[in-house]
Parts: structure tokens; C-alpha cells; sequence
């Protein structure tokens, strides 16, 4: 099995690399990864597939229908087609891809980068049954943290003291450990109610983290409280506005070119504070949660 998959993974391979040499190298690097994935995710779903010439409109659907699922960006499942576009091409059947990604309901990419952000309805939340879930939804809030994160939580781990929190490198994307500050009555509140409960991880006992993602997937779309991104948005430019004294550029508050240079250099100092406390290392990052 394994040398199925690489065979057809390394056909796709030599296709961006040798024999159609084009475009930049990242962008090759990018294209050979995206196509890799593609011919394991065919592989892992059945599909024997030797030669990128064998593919065809069924593999690109069902790959499509797979990130979607996944819950990719729309921005992710883009590159992803362009790559699989280009393949088509390649092989001389440029129809097996739709040549619009509406055709696959693939939301068209917003040009405002920045993401909304949301507090919690309380009347929606005291709808779902689970007790565990509402205590997720409200570390999101309170703490700015991850869906996986608020989930995997354990508070036995996470409390290092009255005033800090950690998050454990394993919950967090890209395994970055990282503390947070315990400021406000509201998170001192959350941080009881979760002793009452539990000082594991929020997830309910003898079911495993991908179950109570499901779960959680299903408590929130059945009571309205999907897209929780909002409120790590939320969280974020509530520090902005207590590190700073001024609104961020997302809330209507001064952009950073607008700045006295003292004030620059506060701003990006508070930046790469924030940034750090939502498990992110770059600045940049926080163009898309306070505006720039």
C-alpha cells in the first residue's frame, strides 16, 4: 500500500519538479505537498491510483468534498484547486476540475482580511446540553482560545498560579506552548466553575477528543452558536484595548500609519504581546484580528 501511494505521489512529484519545471520555486514546493496530500487522501479512501493520466472528475469531487468537510478555509481549499487545475492541465484533461470553485460552493475569499468578532449569546449557550461544551465556549471567550484547545483544557495542567495560565504545546496548533494572563473577574469566575466540574481536559470521560469535536460541531450548529472563531477575535482586541487605551483599528480606532512614533512603537510592542498570548509568533497575524 505504501508503494502505491508513493508511486502515485511521486509521479505527481516528478510532474511539478522535472518534467513540467514552471513557476517559482515555493510555489513548485507548495504545488508537490498539496499533490502528495491529494494522492494519500485518494489512496487512504480506496482509490488505486498509479498514474496522475488515471485521474478523474470523481477523485477531484471527492477530494473537494473532503476539505470542505474538514472545514478548511476558503482561501486553503483555493490554493489546493489551483494545484489540482494545474495537474489537470498537465494531463490533458482540464475537464475533471470545474473551472469555477462556485461550482463546488467554495465561498468567494473576502478581500477585508479582518475576521468578525463576537461574544457569546447566553441564551443560546444555556441551550446546549452538555456542561462541558459551555465551559469550552466560555474559554474561548474569556481566554481567546483555540476550538481544539478549549476542548483538550485541563485545568489541573493549565493553572500555574492566581494570575497565569498555560496552555500545553500538544492542545495548541503547531505545538507552541504559551502562557496567558489571568486578569479579570469573569475568567476567575470560569476558572471555579471548571473545578466544580472536572481537573482533566473538557472532554467527556471515555470518549476520545475527535467524539467530542463532533459533539461540540453539533451542540453549536443545533443552537445557533457555530463559527466561534469570533470570539479569539473578540478576546484579542479586548487586550488591544486595555494594553493600549485606544481601540484597534477593527473597532474604528486609529490605523498603525496614523501613529505618533511613540505610539508605533507602544502598538507593536502590544501586537507582539497579544500575538503571543493567542499562540502565534508573527506580528502580521494580528492584522487579521485588530485591522492594521
Amino acid at each position: 500500500e505504501e508503494h502505491e501511494m508513493s508511486q502515485l505521489g511521486y509521479r505527481l512529484h516528478q510532474m511539478v519538479n522535472d518534467t513540467h519545471r514552471e513557476s517559482s520555486f515555493s510555489t513548485r514546493a507548495t504545488r508537490s505537498k498539496i499533490l502528495n496530500l491529494a494522492a494519500k487522501q485518494l489512496l487512504k479512501h480506496g482509490y488505486r491510483l498509479k498514474d496522475p493520466a488515471g485521474l478523474k472528475t470523481k477523485h477531484i469531487n471527492h477530494l473537494v468534498a473532503r476539505w470542505q468537510d474538514e472545514g478548511l478555509a476558503a482561501k486553503t481549499i483555493k490554493n489546493r484547486m489551483a494545484a489540482l487545475r494545474w495537474i489537470a492541465e498537465k494531463i490533458g484533461k482540464p475537464n475533471i476540475c470545474s473551472r469555477s470553485n462556485d461550482d463546488y460552493g467554495i465561498p468567494r475569499v473576502r478581500n477585508n482580511p479582518i475576521g468578525k468578532s463576537k461574544t457569546l449569546d447566553m441564551d443560546k449557550h444555556a441551550k446546549i446540553k452538555s456542561d462541558l461544551i459551555k465551559l469550552s465556549l466560555r474559554l474561548q471567550q474569556e481566554f481567546g482560545l483555540r476550538k481544539e484547545e478549549c476542548m483538550k483544557f485541563s485545568l489541573s495542567y493549565a493553572l500555574i498560579d492566581a494570575n497565569t495560565m498555560q496552555i500545553k504545546g500538544s492542545w495548541a496548533k503547531g505545538g507552541k506552548y504559551r502562557k496567558i494572563p489571568i486578569l479579570k473577574e469573569s475568567q476567575r469566575q470560569l476558572i471555579r466553575d471548571i473545578a466544580v466540574v472536572t481537573k482533566g481536559a473538557l472532554i467527556e470521560p471515555e470518549r476520545m477528543y475527535v467524539d467530542q469535536m463532533r459533539e461540540y460541531d453539533r451542540e453549536t450548529v443545533r443552537v445557533g452558536l457555530n463559527k466561534n472563531h469570533g470570539l479569539r477575535h473578540h478576546y484579542a482586541r479586548e487586550r488591544y484595548l486595555e494594553l493600549t487605551g485606544w481601540k484597534c483599528p477593527a473597532d474604528g480606532g486609529p490605523h498603525r500609519r496614523e501613529l505618533s512614533p511613540t505610539d508605533y512603537e507602544h502598538d507593536t510592542k502590544v501586537r507582539e504581546q497579544i500575538s503571543q498570548e493567542l499562540g502565534h509568533e508573527r506580528l502580521k497575524i494580528t492584522y487579521a484580528y485588530l485591522g492594521s
